[in-house]
C-alpha cells in the first residue's frame, strides 16, 4: 500500500496579523471551537484582542495546537484571524478541503499530534505533525471521502440550526410571560411594584443548591456515554457520570453565569455549579438564563455562589406555572430527539472516518 503525508496534500499558512484599533476583522479564538465536536461555536472581533495573530482565508482549516487532544479543528467559514494557538492549514487544492479536515479530525491523527507535542501544556507544531501519512488515495476518491463525511456534518449542522429555533421560542415565551408580563389572563391580574397578585420574588438560595462540580482533567477522561460540562457547554464525554439527570449546570469560572440544561446523567467539571434533578425544572433553567449574574473577579472570571443565591427569581402561581411547563415541555422533548439524533450522527461519523481513510470501506 502506498502512503502520502499531511504535507504533500496541504500546507501550513503562517501570514501574521497585528490589531489595530480600526481594523474590526471576525477573530476565531480556541474557545470558539468546541471540543472533540468539530462545530465552530461562534467568533469574536479583532478589536478585542492585543497580540499578534494568524491571518487565514475562507476554507483553510484551524488546527488547534494547544493539547490536541481536544480535537479543535474547524473549517474557516469567512476570511479573518485567529489564535496563534492554531496551525492554519490550507489544502494544496480546493478539491482536498473536506479530504484535509477529515484528515486531521481522524482519531488516530489527534493520537499522533498528542504524542508528537512538548512542554506542561501539551502543544505541538506543523513541523512535529505534518509527516503523518495515511493510505494514498487519487483526487476523485479524496473528494468522495470529504464528501460522504460532510453529508454527516451538514445534517448535524441543520439539526443544530433547529435546536436553537426551537430553544429561541421557548427563550421568548418566557419573556413575554414572566418579564413583560403578558401572561395568558394578564389583563385581570392586579401588579404591584411588578409582582403579580399571587405571585411572589424568591431568592435562588429558596430555590435551589448550586453545587460544586469535579475536576476531571481531558487527559483522564475515558470517551463514554456521559456527557461532560464546563462553563462554555459540553467539552467532551467520559465513561462515568457525576450526575443524575436532567439537571442545569451554570458557569462558574470562565463563561460566568453560563446555563445550560443537561437531559442526561452527565458530569459537571469544577468549572461550574450543578442544580439536581430533584431541584431543576424548566421554569427554573429558563429563569436562570434571565438573572444577570455578576463576575466578581477581575482576574479570573468567577461567579461567587453567595452572590449567585442573592438573585431574585419572580415565582408566579401554581396555575401559571403549570401552564408555562406544558407549552415549553414539547419544545424540549424536540430538542432532546434532535441532540440524540446528532449524538449519533456524530458516532456514526467518527466510525465511518478511520474506515475511509485506511481504505477498509470504500466510497
Amino acid at each position: 500500500m502506498i502512503f502520502e503525508a499531511l504535507n504533500e496534500v496541504a500546507d501550513e499558512i503562517r501570514e501574521s496579523f497585528s490589531p489595530t484599533p480600526d481594523e474590526d476583522i471576525p477573530y476565531i479564538g480556541l474557545e470558539h471551537v468546541s471540543q472533540q465536536t468539530l462545530q465552530l461555536l461562534g467568533k469574536g472581533s479583532s478589536l478585542n484582542v492585543e497580540s499578534n495573530k494568524y491571518k487565514f482565508k475562507k476554507g483553510d482549516i484551524l488546527f488547534g495546537t494547544l493539547r490536541p487532544y481536544f480535537r479543535k479543528v474547524t473549517i474557516a467559514p469567512f476570511d479573518g484571524v485567529c489564535s496563534t494557538e492554531y496551525s492554519v492549514i490550507r489544502p494544496k487544492k480546493a478539491d482536498y478541503t473536506n479530504f484535509v479536515f477529515y484528515f486531521l479530525a481522524n482519531e488516530k491523527f489527534i493520537e499522533y499530534a498528542t504524542t508528537n507535542s512538548v512542554g506542561a501544556r501539551p502543544r505541538t507544531k506543523w513541523k512535529l505533525f505534518s509527516d503523518y501519512k495515511v493510505r494514498k488515495t487519487r483526487n476523485q476518491e479524496k473528494f468522495d471521502i470529504g464528501f460522504k463525511l460532510r453529508a454527516l456534518d451538514d445534517l448535524i449542522e441543520n439539526n443544530r440550526r433547529r435546536i436553537q429555533l426551537l430553544e429561541e421560542s421557548a427563550r421568548l415565551l418566557y419573556q413575554e410571560w414572566f418579564v413583560h408580563l403578558r401572561f395568558p389572563g394578564h389583563e385581570l391580574v392586579k401588579v404591584i411594584d411588578g409582582v403579580p397578585e399571587g405571585w411572589e420574588k424568591k431568592p435562588i438560595k429558596q430555590i435551589a443548591t448550586l453545587n460544586y462540580g469535579k475536576a476531571l482533567k481531558a487527559e483522564v477522561r475515558i470517551p463514554g456515554p456521559f456527557p461532560v460540562y464546563g462553563s462554555s457547554g459540553e467539552v467532551g464525554s467520559h465513561e462515568k457520570a457525576l450526575v443524575k439527570g436532567p439537571g442545569i449546570v451554570v458557569g462558574r469560572k470562565g463563561n460566568v453565569g453560563s446555563i445550560f440544561w443537561v437531559n442526561t446523567d452527565f458530569y459537571p467539571i469544577d468549572t461550574v455549579y450543578f442544580i439536581s434533578a430533584e431541584e431543576s425544572s424548566l421554569f427554573l433553567y429558563h429563569a436562570l438564563q434571565n438573572v444577570q449574574f455578576i463576575n466578581t473577579d477581575v482576574a479570573v472570571p468567577g461567579l461567587n455562589r453567595d452572590m449567585a443565591y442573592s438573585r431574585e427569581i419572580l415565582i408566579p402561581d401554581h396555575k401559571n406555572y403549570q401552564r408555562f411547563l406544558s407549552e415549553v415541555q414539547p419544545i424540549q422533548k424536540q430538542i432532546n430527539n434532535l441532540q440524540d439524533y446528532n449524538n449519533k450522527l456524530a458516532q456514526a461519523r467518527d466510525l465511518l472516518l478511520p474506515k475511509l481513510m485506511s481504505g477498509e470501506l470504500t466510497v
